[in-house]
């Protein structure tokens, strides 16, 4: 929320901080503000001017010369806006003035014409083009008639402020109102707050001669009043209330609009206006939308409702969406002389669903979904009429055509000092206690030891004993808490899974990979592809873009995506993994399972040119080795095998899957060079586990054992096979068959060719042999080696060579 410094002053005329020091104050008793901006210090020597008279430049069809009174003096300024015109008062920037960005006014000529000084627009004083006025986008800026010639221009718009940005947790929606702001002010400055007064408004007639109002779905709905303005124009509103609405992020519109706009930040309380000639009947019905019932809101947009929308009806059509926005049948418009006004307090439950749904986010729904100052809506209401008849020389209607459905208000916390200082650490005596709650304005019951706090309706937020303290403790100042450590301490420490989950991340960076992280969100045509399993999509209900419009299933499309902004910034040799969850749909509205995988990919080339001009690219095998060395780390009881597969989106012999015992927990390959292409990638290979599964997976105890001090022996093997036959099937057969003392086996050599016959290859394997007890001799060795072989011709019918 924005808030300006000088509206906060007119609650504190005596108020000695300055808008930094408010708003470290602020700050300081929890809620945060993200900056302050002062709005006039880079504004110089800006005065009110009257154009005397204008005429086209002659030499520039898009130009205007203007004789412009300045006060002590007249000037001529050459200006381009399209709206400039003679009789205007308007804002001048004299020779020597300085605007914000650092631009410095000087004297110009244009096209052969002096210009002296240059009449401003909104924005170039400052102000964001959003809240400028629709009449003055595209032009400078018309001051009213009363505005002074010569006097001080800063003054004048309100630029002699500064604004403090609020970061509003949901906890203190108390404080999305300039009342709320005062009253959070007060307890840090410990002087009660000067409210605004309503404007005092003759009234006139009954409002029952002009509306109804019902309720049908009473728990949509806790109050739901309107009061009546009739004979009212159309017009500008003064420049007070425009500058205040600007200056808060607000467009100002009309009178009547600016006015609703106004009491909601005024009050937290949303108000919206009807007109009363437009809305086909004297009832108003609030009710739940009907199954297909439309709506046309006041931005342009048919709305299509579901049946757990609030409407406001008159009595068939719908005439607004409750809470949320209005019809754009019943807009208030040049023409509008009679208003209905509405004020309610609309459930937050319904009112947040509805808002999401619709994917409609208000100020009125950002209220009503974080709640309202339920005692507040007759006062608001009343303000609002008031001001509107004031500012449109109109007559205000006696009297509210409501329904209250409000159960009495009541709300009392209790504690005890001895608690209060137990738990904060402080020792707080009783009048220090009562000094509290009478900044925060909290009526209070106070004994020797027990507390009774009165919590009054605008801080709805404060339920338990637990927020009691909160609001002690902060006004007591959370730098005033002493700072002490347990009496007793338990040194912290991971969890196994915490420990292995760090685990995978040290051993791939040490393996080469970096770590990235991509968004959980991808777009529809990426969602698919490479899963690890087929599933539906979660789509978002309100996505930022088509490109973030539903949950992943796979981590490898936003690896890909940051393998290719690598590439094209000329980063050819690209290495990545990233730890996190992936999404699949359940049945109705059960939450998705979410589960934690680990995946990377590797681009590029794996050892780069060095002193002896040696490259290596990255291939299939440097990939499986990382993985294997990752499963190695693991440290997994169950047996862990790669097997070819044929995989959508992967090369179609590069490709294999990775069981955990029977269990299928991922894949490695190369993503098939078409797929690649489509990244600007040249060969590129990933894998992707389910963390989660290895994480859970049974682990083999560490067992420590003595290093033989008794040579080992080996022995080369030379095999062929047929084409088809892994090596992961002959290394199995070599373990199983080579007897206790085989320690290790190796591959050192792969041939194909000619040579050794079409649809074979000839495979070489070192066998290691240990023994940790005794000196191995040649017999038990070759024996060992023969059984091998055996098993080998055996079982895979190979040729030993």
């Amino acid at each position: 929320m924005l808030v300006s410094y000088n509206w906060v002053k007119e609650y504190f005329p005596n108020l000695e901080l300055s808008a930094a020091e408010l708003g470290e104050a602020i700050t300081r008793t929890g809620i945060e503000i993200e900056g302050v901006e002062e709005l006039g210090s880079a504004i110089k020597n800006i005065v009110v001017g009257e154009v005397i008279s204008c005429e086209k430049h002659p030499d520039a069809e898009k130009l205007n010369k203007c004789q412009v009174d300045v006060g002590e003096e007249t000037v001529q300024i050459i200006c381009g806006a399209p709206n400039v015109a003679a009789g205007q008062k308007v804002v001048v920037a004299r020779v020597g003035a300085r605007l914000p960005g650092g631009v410095k006014i000087k004297r110009a000529k244009l096209r052969g014409e002096v210009s002296e000084g240059m009449i401003c627009s909104l924005t170039e004083l400052g102000f964001e083009s959003k809240v400028v006025p629709k009449a003055y986008a595209d032009g400078i800026f018309v001051l009213p008639e009363m505005a002074t010639v010569g006097e001080n221009a800063v003054l004048l718009l309100g630029l002699d402020d500064a604004i403090l940005d609020m970061a509003i947790t949901p906890n203190r929606a108390d404080a999305l109102s300039m009342n709320g702001v005062a009253n959070e002010v007060a307890a840090i400055v410990n002087e009660k707050p000067q409210l605004a007064e309503q404007p005092d408004i003759r009234e006139t007639g009954d409002v029952a001669d002009y509306i109804s109002v019902s309720i049908q779905d009473r728990e949509t709905t806790d109050y739901y009043g309107m009061k009546i303005v009739r004979n009212i124009q159309i017009k500008e509103s003064p420049m007070w209330l425009q500058t205040k609405l600007m200056k808060a992020g607000i467009r100002p519109l009309n009178n009547v609009v600016d006015v609703t706009n106004y009491i909601n930040l005024l009050y937290g309380q949303p108000l919206h206006a009807f007109d009363y000639d437009r809305l086909g009947s004297k009832e108003i019905v609030v009710r739940l939308a009907t199954k297909g019932e439309k709506i046309q809101t006041l931005d342009g947009e048919e709305r299509n409702l579901a049946e757990s929308h609030t409407v406001i009806t008159n009595g068939s059509e719908a005439l607004a969406i409750a809470g949320i926005m209005g019809g754009a049948s019943s807009e208030v418009t040049d023409g509008t002389t009679t208003i209905a006004l509405e004020g309610a307090i609309f459930a937050s439950s319904f009112i947040g669903k509805a808002s999401r749904e619709l994917g409609l986010r208000t100020e009125a729904s950002i209220r009503f979904d974080k709640g309202s100052d339920a005692w507040k809506v007759e006062e608001a209401l009343a303000h609002g009429a008031s001001l509107i008849a004031e500012l449109g020389d109109g007559e205000m209607i006696s009297g509210y055509a409501e329904v209250d459905n409000r159960k009495a208000y009541e709300n009392i916390v209790t504690t005890s000092i001895s608690r209060i200082n137990a738990l904060l650490g402080i020792q707080i005596s009783k009048t220090e206690l009562t000094t509290i709650f009478e900044r925060l304005q909290f009526e209070a019951s106070i004994g020797e030891e027990e507390v009774a706090v009165y919590v009054p309706s605008r801080r709805w937020d404060i339920e338990l004993e637990a927020d009691i303290l909160e609001e002690v403790a902060r006004i007591y100042g959370y730098d005033n808490i002493p700072t002490t450590l347990p009496s007793t301490a338990t040194a912290g420490s991971l969890s196994i899974e915490q420990q292995n989950r760090r685990l995978v991340r040290r051993y791939l960076e040490s393996a080469g990979l970096n770590q990235a992280l991509t968004y959980s969100l991808i777009s529809e045509k990426d969602v698919n592809r490479f899963a690890l399993k087929e599933a539906a999509a979660v789509k978002i209900a309100m996505p930022m873009s088509e490109e973030h419009s539903e949950l992943r299933t796979s981590i490898i499309p936003g690896l890909l995506q940051a393998a290719s902004y690598n590439v094209a910034r000329k980063n050819k040799n690209v290495a990545l993994y990233e730890t996190g969850a992936v999404f699949y749909k359940n049945e109705g509205d059960n939450l998705p399972d979410e589960i934690e995988h680990v995946a990377g990919l590797i681009t590029g080339e794996w050892q780069v040119n060095d002193w002896q001009k040696q490259v290596k690219s990255v291939d299939f095998f440097v990939l499986k080795g990382i993985v294997e060395g990752l499963l190695a780390k693991l440290n997994v009881k169950e047996t862990i095998q790669f097997e070819s597969i044929q995989k959508a989106e992967m090369h179609p012999g590069r490709t294999a899957r990775i069981l955990l015992g029977d269990k299928e927990i991922g894949f490695i390959g190369q993503v098939h060079p078409h797929t690649s292409s489509t990244y600007d990638l040249k060969d590129t290979y990933v894998f992707e586990l389910r963390l989660a599964d290895l994480l859970a997976a049974p682990k083999n105890a560490v067992v420590y054992q003595t290093i033989s001090r008794y040579p080992e022996m080996s022995r080369d093997i030379a095999i062929l096979v047929e084409e088809e036959v892994t090596n992961q099937q002959i290394e199995t057969l070599i373990y199983e068959n080579g007897g206790k003392q085989l320690a290790n086996v190796e591959i050192f050599d792969i041939f194909a060719g000619e040579s050794v016959g079409a649809g074979k290859k000839s495979m070489a394997y070192s066998l290691t042999f240990s023994d940790k007890e005794r000196t191995l001799v040649e017999e038990e060795v070759t024996k060992a080696v023969e059984k091998v072989t055996n098993a080998l011709q055996e079982e895979l019918q190979a040729t030993i060579r």
